[in-house]
């Protein structure tokens, strides 16, 4: 299988280096300051599994002559529309588009574009970086994909496509209910994004103080109301693993957004709280943290664009 891994970041270029690694026939799709970037020092894994460093196929653009079998997409939101510009010549009729971006507003914009049997579903469960260096650094043990066709079905392709993920470093799952599955961690990753961003403090800190538990609590009280008024309450053991990763003790955790506040760069306000805040107000739902936490980052994001 032909895998074109769109963009060489904190998620695509992890994955994407890791499939390289088990003998996957993997190219990234690369801007060129990056791909000059992985010329001289390899595209460099920092990971608890193992430190890896590969010489990666990269391409351009333009470069691009024929369709790939897998379009691997896992750039953030707000890079959505060009990556679609420049993957435009690598979607032939039977090529598949896995994207795993959060939230879930970019299923339609790639179905609009590309017709929606191309598009899978996708959920990435990974907390990666890139540091100063380019250096992709894994911050967590947990590293799986989990994909499936949209209508749940069981197609020889989505088959395939798990042929092709499986055995390469990396936990893999198949989903026959992978909207819901996309639902379920866009709770998750809501979740931390409101307490982080709001509260300014990893999980660890915020549960230090009086009222900090309860506050994470009832953010992810809000969320997953919100979800279950979509159609997809959390299966309570879900909800029990969530609930313990929000209330321990001396975490670390913090949201990727979070992470990128403090870098001063884009954060995906919109695609990850301001569209679930929709959600809900179209369900009547009052959510007094989200709605606050939604406002701070689009606060933030109009600070950046006027600096």
């Amino acid at each position: 299988m032909k895998i074109l891994v769109v963009g060489a970041g904190a998620v695509g270029g992890y994955f994407g280096a890791r499939l390289a690694q088990a003998g996957r026939d993997v190219t990234f799709l690369v801007r060129t300051a990056r791909a000059e970037q992985l010329q001289r020092n390899g595209l460099q894994i920092l990971s608890p599994h193992s430190n890896v460093t590969i010489q990666p196929q990269t391409i351009a653009a333009n470069e691009i002559r024929t369709p790939y079998d897998l379009v691997f997409l896992s750039v953030k939101a707000s890079a959505l529309d060009s990556a679609i510009a420049d993957m435009k010549p690598a979607i032939g009729a039977e090529t598949m588009i896995y994207p795993v971006l959060n939230g879930m507003r970019h299923i339609e914009t790639l179905s609009q574009t590309f017709g929606e049997r191309a598009v899978l579903g996708g959920v990435c469960m990974v907390s990666t970086d890139l540091d100063d260096q380019g250096r992709i650094v894994q911050l967590h043990e947990t590293q799986k994909l989990i994909y499936g066709e949209l209508s749940g079905a069981t197609t020889p392709r989505i088959q395939a496509l798990d042929e092709a993920m499986r055995n390469a470093g990396f936990d893999t799952e198949i989903s026959d209910s992978i909207v819901a599955a996309m639902w379920h961690k866009w709770v998750f990753i809501a979740t931390l994004g409101v307490v982080t961003c709001l509260l300014h403090g990893t999980i660890g800190e915020i549960n230090a103080v009086p009222d900090g538990e309860g506050t994470v609590l009832q953010a992810l009280a809000e969320c997953a109301e919100i979800a279950k008024a979509a159609g997809f309450p959390l299966p309570q053991p879900f909800l029990d693993l969530i609930r313990k990763y929000y209330t321990t003790k001396g975490s670390w955790l913090t949201s990727s957004m979070f992470r990128d506040m403090q870098k001063g760069a884009d954060v995906e306000a919109e695609a990850i709280l301001g569209d679930l805040l929709k959600h809900g107000q179209s369900h009547q739902l009052k959510t007094p943290l989200l709605q606050a936490a939604s406002v701070r980052l689009r606060i933030y994001q109009n600070s950046r664009s006027t600096s």
